[in-house]
């Protein structure tokens, strides 16, 4: 979309710039997968005058390389950030993928924000991941409204749809959930059908027709009097319930008429603040038109109601040594302090970072200190270091446009950040700090693969690490038991992209493997094994003989190795050899060639050679002794489970219940918590859980989620060990 987006055209082709935080406003845009929040963006964006040199609206983004996979895909999978500007404020338009897989996208754009927008489509209602969203945003008192879509669709219903919203998100008070305009209806069609042709302003009292492609203020008739008189009746007293002037309310229920100036400020006060959320609504306006049906009014809202830079708290700040350190919000004077949120690759100018400034300015070819983020657990290198950054620049489309600095409360995309990765803190190179990481969701469906050639086997590790460089959502594990690589993604369509992005961008073509768990092997009872490695072959032989007893343990001891030579059977230099044989057997399994654990493994007699034994052979010996031991013995083969903990709503409590059952788990208990949903907590074998992550989204409409921790390996029922044997040696 467009850069220099102002009231006129004409200005296209200047990135849009700030030069203080109070001429800025960040909101960003929530809503499920066909709410039409990229529509909206692009709406905005013409009427706000992004308009190129032929009078269309540019496609947005932070990278250049605009995203092949959202076309052929035809949705959002990543975050894209739109400049605008009305009225003298600079607004940066953050908008976030609707569907579930990418909800890192979404989170990013809800750090980067002061205030959020969340667009309900008339036709669809609002979905459980919506209103998770909203009860995070209440959490942390981010400032929402709300805008109704597709308007324009034959069955929307604007004043049902309001009702819905009111009870989803009013919570206890409905009446903080009010429209600003109600749809202005055209004559009916030939369907029956009346299309929305503009809107009915509440508090001015104005008609805004937008049939002619402009919008056009009128007087109402007698016709929408009834209708507005109501409902604005009802919007004064939801404003004046959160006026500070606590005399309002009664002065207006004696009679006293309240200037639409002071209604109008309370208004903003309450928005700003978190306590009022108020409703609009939005309609695709006819072919040519400049302007999208209440795209002036939405901006007006932004621009005058939402909150300016400087009413966002700094999240936590620390020096590199984890010292606090007091960050004023938005202080412009202060220390630098910013964030990647986002991290994008250009084919042309490499890996761009769009950074949100907390404190401080950003300026083009500074040096600033990087400070890793923490996340090695998900297979992010952590970091601390300096680097030059490159130029900074606004997002023109498919270009990006320079800009001459970044001042506290803004966005930027800087280039030549080749280390940076989204969640890093930049700050001055003498004076390093971090912030805080926000909140990303665990990735919890596994994904294994591997290179499909030797020459993808050359680039692959490089490819990964850029990949989870970019999604701090992405975590990558180099598993030493089943000797796979293995990316976990929030979902298939999360997976989808990994792949698709390790293709096209990196060059790296990887073949899904089925993902395996780490089996373990045990003695189901006491057995015995001799092991005897004699060699006599001319010149210096081999001679080790050596006999042990192996005994199961409880979960959790590991191997117990036990020396109970007596007589000096096995010379004492070479009782350590027979624990390292016993050892290196047991990590290459007895039986399906999995790591044993839990045995206790006595070591009782043996026999050496004066002249032909040594470390080598009775490592030999302790090997072949512990082979023999499991050949007599009947041996456990043991899964990983893991407790799972599911938030869902009461609604799906059953169906979750019986489906965890169905997957071997015993349930532990339930909880329940706020808003109607219970937490579930069960233990479930790792192996039944594999896919869990997709089947529980389409189990409970997308509204639950869970976590998973490893607790401990248990024996395999016998039927699932066999089947898991024969899978084994087919392969």
């Amino acid at each position: 979309m467009g850069d220099k987006t102002q009231t006129h055209p004409g200005a296209a082709g200047r990135a849009v710039a700030a030069d203080h935080p109070t001429s800025l406003r960040n909101v960003v845009l929530v809503g499920h997968s066909g709410s039409g929040k990229t529509t909206l963006v692009e709406a905005l964006a013409l009427t706000a005058g992004a308009v190129n040199r032929a009078g269309r609206v540019e496609d947005g983004g932070t990278v250049s390389d605009y995203d092949e996979i959202e076309h052929r895909q035809q949705r959002s999978v990543q975050l894209s950030l739109v400049p605008l500007e009305w009225d003298g404020i600079k607004v940066n338009v953050l908008d976030t993928p609707g569907y579930a897989d990418f909800v890192g996208e979404l989170r990013a754009g809800l750090r980067a924000a002061d205030a959020a927008l969340f667009v309900v489509s008339a036709s669809d209602g609002v979905d459980g991941s919506t209103r998770m969203v909203w009860e995070e945003c209440a959490a942390v008192g981010m400032p929402r409204a709300i805008v109704v879509t597709h308007l324009e669709a034959a069955r929307a219903d604007f004043e049902e749809m309001t009702r819905v919203c009111a009870e989803t998100f009013g919570g206890d008070d409905p009446d903080a959930v009010l429209p600003l305009y109600l749809p202005l209806h055209g004559p009916q069609g030939p369907d029956g059908h009346a299309p929305v042709t503009g809107l009915v302003g509440l508090l001015s009292q104005k008609l805004f027709d937008y049939s002619s492609g402009e919008r056009k203020e009128s007087e109402p008739g007698p016709e929408q009097l009834p209708d507005m008189t109501q409902a604005r009746n009802r919007l004064i007293e939801g404003i004046i319930a959160e006026s500070e002037d606590e005399t309002l309310m009664d002065r207006y229920l004696g009679g006293e008429q309240v200037e639409v100036k002071t209604l109008i400020e309370d208004l903003e006060r309450a928005v700003a603040r978190g306590s009022f959320f108020p409703v609009l609504a939005a309609a695709s306006a006819a072919a040519g038109a400049r302007q999208g049906i209440g795209t002036v009014e939405l901006l007006e809202l932004i621009t005058r109601g939402f909150p300016t830079p400087f009413e966002h708290p700094t999240p936590g700040v620390t020096t590199i040594d984890g010292t606090p350190r007091e960050i004023k919000p938005c202080d412009v004077d202060g220390p630098l302090v910013a964030e990647v949120v986002k991290t994008s690759s250009d084919p042309y100018v490499g890996r761009i970072s769009l950074v949100r400034v907390f404190s401080g300015v950003l300026r083009p070819d500074q040096t600033v200190h990087v400070s890793g983020h923490g996340m090695t657990d998900r297979g992010h290198e952590d970091h601390d270091l300096d680097e030059r950054i490159g130029a900074l620049s606004m997002p023109f489309g498919k270009q990006q446009r320079p800009v001459p600095q970044a001042v506290a409360g803004d966005l930027v995309c800087v280039a030549k950040l080749t280390r940076a990765e989204t969640g890093d803190t930049l700050s001055a190179k003498d004076d390093p700090l971090v912030m805080e990481p926000w909140r990303m969701p665990d990735p919890l469906l596994p994904l294994a693969i591997q290179a499909h050639s030797k020459a993808d086997e050359d680039k692959l590790s490089q490819g990964l690490a850029r990949l989870v460089a970019e999604d701090p959502t992405m975590r990558l594990e180099q598993n030493q038991d089943t000797h796979q690589v293995v990316l976990w993604c929030l979902g298939e369509a999360h997976a989808d992209v990994a792949l698709e992005r390790l293709r096209t961008r990196y060059g790296v073509q990887v073949d899904v493997v089925p993902h395996r768990v780490s089996l373990r092997e045990t003695f189901a009872h006491r057995s015995a094994g001799r092991g005897r490695h004699v060699k006599q072959s001319g010149g210096h032989g081999q001679y080790a003989i050596c006999e042990i007893e192996v005994e199961p343990l409880p979960g959790g001891s590991g191997i117990e190795f036990v020396d109970k030579v007596v007589g000096g059977a096995v010379p004492r230099q070479f009782i350590p050899s027979v624990e390292k044989g016993v050892r290196a057997q047991a990590a290459r399994g007895v039986a399906a060639g999995h790591p044993l654990i839990d045995v206790r493994v006595t070591l009782l007699d043996g026999k050496a050679h004066s002249v032909d034994s040594s470390d080598a052979a009775f490592q030999t010996a302790g090997a072949l002794a512990l082979r023999e031991a499991a050949a007599e013995a009947r041996i456990h083969l043991l899964e990983p489970v893991a407790e799972v903990s599911v938030l869902v709503g009461d609604d799906y409590v059953g169906a979750v219940m019986s489906d965890l059952s169905g997957r071997r788990g015993r349930v532990l208990g339930t909880e329940q918590t706020a808003g109607g949903r219970t937490v579930i907590r069960a233990e479930v074998p790792e192996i039944e859980i594999g896919r869990y992550a997709v089947d529980l989204r389409s189990l409970s409409h997308g509204t639950a989620r869970f976590d998973r921790r490893y607790v401990r390996h248990e024996p395999m029922p016998a039927q699932v060990a066999e089947k898991v044997r024969e899978q084994a040696r087919d392969s």
